[in-house]
């Protein structure tokens, strides 16, 4: 649980307060009461902010006072900005890059895209492995289902060139 200094407007948390007062015993769990007293609110936990999928996330974003109670802020990120980067090579030669806020969202993007196809492909890995004793020779499955497994094992590998791959594409149904 967080709380909020009325003085300072500083957030903390209730053991990080219960440590600043190491000779004071507070009760489990501490009242709203024990913090007013002290000049402290107690924070609530507020509404994550609507996003949309895959790129977005709820981002924490400090507190707010709504109707005399303090809850946490969140919005919709991530937000991007322009960023400068140093980098110092072995003969301590600086190099200064720097970034715009959209070549920024380019690479978030690009990294949430290669995390995705990653998982996916380890996903149809996983069901091209387990179904590859349907395709042996001593297979006890009938010719016609021997092809409806080959047919979505053929669906699988071509998973990564089918539209909205690798966030909304269409798994095969697996034959039964």
């Amino acid at each position: 649980m967080e709380i909020r200094n009325r003085e300072s407007g500083a957030v903390t948390t209730v053991s990080q307060f219960k440590a600043s007062y190491p000779n004071t015993s507070f009760p489990i769990p501490i009242t709203t009461d024990i913090l007013d007293s002290y000049g402290y609110d107690a924070v609530l936990n507020g509404a994550a902010a609507i996003v949309t999928a895959p790129y977005g996330v709820s981002t924490r974003d400090g507190v707010e006072q709504i109707e005399g109670q303090w809850f946490t802020k969140f919005i919709a990120g991530p937000v991007f900005t322009d960023t400068t980067v140093n980098t110092v090579d072995d003969e301590g030669n600086v190099t200064t890059t720097s970034y715009t806020a959209a070549q920024n969202e380019a690479a978030f993007r690009a990294s949430v895209d290669a995390d995705a196809a990653t998982l996916a492909r380890t996903t149809r890995d996983k069901k091209l492995s387990t179904s590859d004793w349907t395709q042996m020779a001593d297979s006890p499955l009938a010719s016609d289902k021997k092809t409806e497994w080959a047919s979505y094992r053929t669906s699988l590998r071509d998973l990564p060139s089918a539209s909205g791959f690798p966030h909304t594409m269409t798994w095969p149904t697996e034959p039964s």
